[in-house]
């Protein structure tokens, strides 16, 4: 970016160099919430689009993945392997120019999966069409991270990218509530130890973003940047797999022929990157185990609905996630259910016994679940 903070680059630099140790920890985490700062500001100064606009893509389905990668990882063909959809393939950089829609079904779910164009470093600041396949991202379910065998340096920038773009893979959110107050200073509780982020840091980080007086309450463990991440309070914590693409091309680094050597390196790369599957995405190399990870990671469930004297329909579940309940199951179903709902009959995992009558809306459901939903 031609207007890029000095500013920033010396704080980066600064805390490449500052080893972090306790008495350590309150400059890190105040240069922290400094570089957050500027890079807010730097952002929004970026140009009239922000992180939320871009693409329109119209969400169908159980859910929506979007693929990121760096141009020509493969994500194309990737799409066309995973789906019915045609996104153009070609042996050149930047083939794909829209948004791609595609539908894969799997266990019964619908999953769209979205072939954007690849990003490039610097696309959280702008650069490219990076701020709008990044806000894409915003509206999705879960993130693949695309690299390609012989390129896999990249998956660090895709990282940065994403990160720099307000979203976060593969975490948790913290539980932290911060109130605040009109006087009384930042009071802190605590219900977990903070071995990583002492009162005095966390005073700091509040008072860099103004927050003068505050109730902070911490119910579990987390660092300076994730505490940094809930007082921003613009985050987005997305599910994600990082998936390594073009095993079946041969190079004289890396080779998928069936010899010791080259299944070492490719496990050895894998382990580097913390890479979850590897695939080839041209040869359909381990594309049924990708399509499980994404299922399962997605926390499917699937429920089957049965009528009154009549048999279940196995054929077409509904797809649920862990930790929904019968109520989740009547808000899908129709807007007058819950108002409605008498009693359900549950044969499978979540009951005591087959055909259980259940008459508490809460009542978890899991999968493979048959249910008899009884409205009046």
């Amino acid at each position: 970016m031609a207007d890029y903070n000095p500013r920033i680059k010396e704080i980066e630099d600064e805390l490449k160099k500052t080893k972090y140790n306790k008495k350590t920890q309150y400059a890190i985490g105040l240069m922290k919430a400094k570089l957050a700062m500027l890079k807010d500001k730097e952002q929004a100064r970026a140009g009239k689009k922000s992180l939320h606009q871009g693409y329109a893509v119209k969400k169908s389905g159980d859910a929506t993945v979007i693929l990121i990668g760096f141009p020509s990882s493969g994500k194309s063909t990737l799409l066309n392997a995973l789906t019915n959809a045609q996104s153009e393939v070609a042996a050149y950089e930047f083939t794909t120019l829209n948004v791609v829609p595609g539908m894969m079904e799997y266990k019964g779910a619908k999953i769209q999966v979205l072939d954007v164009p690849g990003i490039l470093s610097g696309a959280a600041s702008g650069k490219g069409r990076g701020r709008e396949v990044l806000s894409v991202m915003m509206s999705a379910d879960f993130v693949i991270m695309l690299i390609d065998v012989n390129r896999t340096e990249a998956l660090e920038a895709i990282k940065k990218e994403i990160n720099d773009a307000h979203l976060r893979l593969n975490q948790v959110k913290p539980d932290v509530k911060i109130k605040k107050t009109m006087r009384g200073g930042i009071r802190i509780g605590k219900t977990v130890p903070l071995p990583e982020l002492n009162d005095e840091t966390i005073k700091a980080i509040m008072m860099e973003f103004k927050l003068n007086n505050a109730d902070v309450l911490i119910r579990s463990p987390l660092t300076a940047d994730q505490f940094i991440d809930v007082v921003e309070g613009n985050k987005r914590y997305l599910p994600g797999v990082i998936v390594m693409n073009k095993i079946d091309i041969s190079d004289p680094t890396i080779t998928t022929s069936d010899t010791k050597e080259n299944k070492e390196k490719l496990a050895k790369l894998a382990k580097e990157y913390h890479v979850d599957i590897c695939i080839s995405a041209d040869k359909k190399i381990n594309l049924p185990a990708l399509k499980d990870m994404i299922f399962d990671r997605m926390n499917f469930i699937r429920i089957y609905c049965k009528e009154v004297n009549k048999k279940a329909d196995l054929d077409e579940p509904m797809i649920l996630r862990k930790g929904n309940t019968l109520r989740t199951m009547c808000e899908k179903l129709h807007k007058d259910f819950v108002m409605n709902f008498r009693f359900a009959k549950v044969w499978g995992k979540s009951v005591k016994y087959e055909g259980q009558k259940v008459v508490k809306l809460d009542h978890f459901l899991a999968d493979g679940d048959v249910v008899e939903l009884h409205i009046g």
